[in-house]
Order: C-alpha cells, then sequence, then structure tokens
C-alpha cells in the first residue's frame, strides 16, 4: 500500500531523512523549507523533489508527514497536521516546551492519529540486540559526548544529546521518577553545553548520565547493571556485550574467570551479541510505516516523547536553580 509522505524541513537532518525515505515504502510527495538553498542541494544530488510554498498545502496533499524542522517549528506544524487528520514523525525534542506537548497530546487524541517521535537510538541494531535482556536494572550509566558543532546550539546539550539516554532510560526502568540531581556548565553558548544527571526512580534504580557537545572525540555508550548481569552497549561501533555471573555448581576442569563473593565463588561469563547492521533511521521511518498502514502503536510514541521532554526539562531546573543561589 503506498502512502504519500510530505518532508516539512530540508536542513541537514532532513536531507538526511530524504535520502532514506526513498529506500522505505513511502513514495515522497514533495517538501516544504523556506529556504531556497535546501532544493538547490536536493537538485544536484539529482533528487526530484516537487517544493510546496506553503506548508498547509502539502500537508493538506499528503497521507502524513515527517517533520525534520527546527525544534521551535515542531508544535505549529504537528498541530496543524494532526487538526488535519495527518500522521505525524516528528523529530526529537519532540516540542521545545513540555506545555506544547501536553497541548499536542490533547490534539492527537481528538483527531485521533498516529504520531511517533525520533528516539533513533532506540532502533540502533547494538540496542536492538539486547533489549530483551535489559530485565530490572538497578544502575544504569551512560555517557554521550560529541565534538563541538554550532548547528545544535539553539538548545541545551540536554535537549540536544542527553534526551536520547533520557529516552532510553525512561524505557528500560518500569518505575517513577524520584529524585533529580544535576549540574551543568554553558562554555561556548549561552546554554549548557555539558551535564551530568543523576535520576533516582521509586524502585531503586539509579541512573548517571553525562553528555557534552565540546569533547574530544565522540562516544556513546550506555552501561546496564542488573543483579546478575551487566550488559554494555555502544551505539557508534554498534557492539553489544554481555557479562553474566552464575554459581558454580561443579568446578571440576571449570576453565574461565571465576570470582569469590559472599555467597560462594561464581563464574563470569562475557559474551559479543551477533549484530544485525541496519541503518537506524530507515528503521524508525520503516515503523513509523506500519504504524499509519497498520494503525498500530509505534515502538516511539508521542507520550515516550513528551516523558522525555518533561525529564530533559526537569533537569534543567534543577541546573538553574543552582545559578539562582
Amino acid at each position: 500500500m503506498t502512502k504519500k509522505i510530505g518532508l516539512l524541513g530540508l536542513g541537514h537532518l532532513g536531507k538526511i531523512h530524504l535520502k532514506c525515505l526513498h529506500n522505505t515504502p513511502f513514495t515522497v510527495l514533495g517538501a516544504y523549507d523556506p529556504d531556497d538553498g535546501a532544493f538547490e542541494h536536493a537538485e544536484r544530488a539529482g533528487i526530484k523533489l516537487q517544493r510546496f510554498q506553503d506548508p498547509l498545502d502539502l500537508v493538506k496533499a499528503s497521507d502524513c508527514v515527517d517533520i525534520v524542522s527546527p525544534t521551535m517549528y515542531h508544535y505549529e506544524l504537528a498541530a496543524m497536521a494532526c487538526r488535519e487528520g495527518k500522521d505525524v514523525f516528528i523529530e526529537k525534542p519532540v516540542t521545545t516546551t513540555v506545555e506544547e506537548s501536553e497541548s499536542l497530546l490533547e490534539i492527537q487524541k481528538l483527531h485521533n492519529v498516529i504520531v511517533q517521535v525520533g528516539h533513533v537510538e532506540r532502533y540502533n541494531p547494538a540496542y536492538h540486540a539486547l533489549d530483551q535482556m535489559i530485565g530490572n536494572p538497578k544502575f544504569i550509566e551512560g555517557h554521550r559526548l560529541a565534538l563541538f558543532n554550532p548547528r545544535g546550539t539553539d538548545v541545551s546539550v540536554i535537549l540536544d544529546l542527553m534526551i536520547h539516554d533520557l529516552d532510553l532510560v525512561l524505557s528500560m526502568v518500569k518505575s517513577e521518577v524520584k529524585n533529580v540531581f544535576a549540574n551543568g556548565v554553558s562554555i561556548v553558548s549561552s546554554t549548557p553545553d555539558i551535564c551530568n544527571a543523576r535520576i533516582e526512580f521509586d524502585n531503586g534504580c539509579v541512573a548517571n548520565l553525562t553528555a557534552s557537545r565540546i569533547s574530544l572525540k565522540n562516544m556513546r555508550k550506555l552501561r546496564i547493571f542488573r543483579e546478575d548481569a551487566y550488559l554494555s552497549l555502544d551505539f557508534l561501533t554498534k557492539k553489544s556485550q554481555v557479562v553474566t555471573i552464575s554459581p558454580i555448581l561443579d568446578d571440576e576442569g571449570l576453565e574461565g574467570m571465576t570470582i569469590d563473593t559472599l555467597t560462594g565463588k561464581k563464574a563470569i561469563s562475557i559474551k559479543e551479541l551477533p549484530v544485525v547492521e541496519t541503518n537506524a533511521i530507515e528503521e524508525e521511518l520503516n515503523d513509523f510505516y506500519r504504524a499509519v498502514v497498520e494503525r498500530s502503536r509505534p515502538k516511539v510514541n508521542l507520550e515516550d516523547g513528551y516523558k522525555a521532554l518533561k525529564l530533559a526539562h526537569l533537569i534543567q531546573s534543577k541546573i538553574d536553580q543552582q545559578h539562582d543561589v
């Protein structure tokens, strides 16, 4: 079944989405972007793309839309599409403010449309390789570091980078947030460029997350500690590793690593998980297509995007409170 999709935004990420959409069942109807240069780039790349001068015209002509505009326009464009009864894919962060997300949730329910949020790490093959093994985490540690890029400085590092890990943590921990402690520093922009957040949950799980956009190297790693296992994900190299600890019932002929614990000697097993190489953006857009056709829930829905944004703003408020003292 062919579905016509309109692309709202043709900047850096919009161009990537345009390329990926051509590898999905969607038919790209056209695009809207006020920048003439964005369309000239598409033409030079050999991509024929109908240009719409008014976003509403594109929304009305499409079956669904892909919003890859600057964050400040997300709410306006998504609300417009929902009111026209169109399904929406919207990049993260879902909106600028929590209030906008709450309003968008109401509009979505009123018009009974599908809204998926682009938290792409949920589709990373390294995460997919072990998402069924996460179980009940006790402690989660994340580092998301990036080289400086002025393109992302319209929002804080919390909304630019850390929000990926906030979404992942909220999807893993089946409990409410109890306490949040955070520190952040502005170095090259007017908003925090480095941030560390400690998130405590009602069930006792703790997540310690660090994000920086002025690092000398790129890093996107997450470590998950269960009672009986340690899971390691590298989102950049797309590698997943599981370290398990199990009781030794018979140590005769035992090879490998062992440790002495309060409950006896235990064996340590280290396993590299097989990872199927995929394009995470194509995977999330394919998920959106399935949701549109089957009228099903996408892996990352609007409520997920809202919860991640709400936690991100709570972390920001904790940093602001410290600076006000």
